[in-house]
């Protein structure tokens, strides 16, 4: 058996890794081959343009726009999630009051971690189109409805959430829209899994910091936090790749898939538009082959940048 222990392992891996190859990793070699053409996508017709489509990145004004909108959800999304997240997976674990079974979390934890994650089974499409309804700028709109019905809206003026360019903190006010339903759509799953990570550190570190005098705030920010900090780390790289894609919400929720005036386009928007709607799916390529390159290379990044050795408790 030790004899044929590589043949007997080559021989289960051999077709799913035959199968990877041919429906991941040639559709990717095959995008970064047509980068370098003109090929427009609708004809066999294409000619070799070397590295032009990615000179025309470098100067494009849509392209400048777009990426800085990643930006903001490369930041902000991963940020405000595993925050809300930590937030809620505390209190659900060990936010309770001690008793005699030692520390637990606050009444009714088991109910509130369904009501939390029960966003995430749901699509980010269906998600989309029920904030569209939330969001409708008339009296059909929840939000507006309700702030019609109350009097702090006028309802000849409603407010037009996901079609407001104008900007917020330096940023379009849209973005924060859109910000705040991937937020909300995020935070439960992550919630469980910093559920499972703080289930996993032992309560007599706990015990111990309580009987010391240590407060929810010390005990959060002194023990929970630096025990999760792998989980943080594995997470804020998941939500990344999240936050550099964000098609979905802005293909359904936008006006244009990306409006008003281009406020809210990101990376995928423009690459959708322009290899559909423009025929350059030679320049659309480039731009997905630039984004896998940036993405791999934040990966990295920040994996290397929160490594450390391992705690065992």
């Amino acid at each position: 058996m030790r004899h044929g222990v590589a043949r007997f392992v080559t021989g289960f891996l051999a077709l799913p890794v035959a199968l990877y190859l041919f429906y991941v990793v040639w559709p990717f070699a095959q995008a970064a081959g047509y980068s370098l053409t003109d090929w427009g996508g609708y004809s066999d017709r294409q000619e070799f343009v070397g590295l032009d489509n990615y000179v025309r990145l470098l100067s494009d004004e849509l392209i400048r726009k777009a990426f800085w909108h990643n930006v903001f959800f490369l930041v902000t999304v991963p940020l405000f999630t595993i925050a809300l997240a930590l937030f809620l997976a505390f209190l659900l674990n060990v936010g309770g009051r001690e008793d005699r079974a030692g520390v637990r979390g606050v009444f009714g934890s088991g109910l509130y971690k369904v009501i939390f994650f029960f966003p995430q089974v749901l699509s980010l499409v269906v998600v989309a189109v029920m904030w569209q309804q939330i969001y409708r700028s008339d009296s059909q709109g929840l939000i507006n409805g309700v702030l019609m019905k109350i009097g702090l809206v006028d309802p000849d003026n409603p407010i037009a959430f996901t079609a407001d360019p104008e900007p917020f903190l330096g940023v379009p006010a849209v973005l924060w829209w859109l910000l705040l339903i991937a937020v909300w759509s995020g935070a439960g799953f992550y919630m469980v899994l910093f559920s499972a990570a703080m289930q996993s550190i032992p309560r007599d570190i706990y015990e111990a910091a309580l009987l010391d005098g240590a407060g929810p705030f010390h005990t959060f920010f002194r023990i929970t936090l630096p025990l999760l900090r792998d989980t943080v780390s594995v997470a804020w790289v998941y939500l990344g790749f999240i936050a550099l894609d964000m098609y979905a919400l802005v293909f359904v929720m936008t006006p244009s898939q990306g409006g008003p005036n281009h406020a809210s386009e990101i990376f995928a928007s423009v690459l959708n538009f322009t290899a559909f709607q423009k025929g350059q799916f030679g320049y659309a390529c480039a731009m997905g082959v630039a984004l896998a390159i940036f993405t791999i290379l934040l990966a990295a990044l920040q994996l290397r940048i929160t490594r450390r050795e391992r705690i065992e408790f």
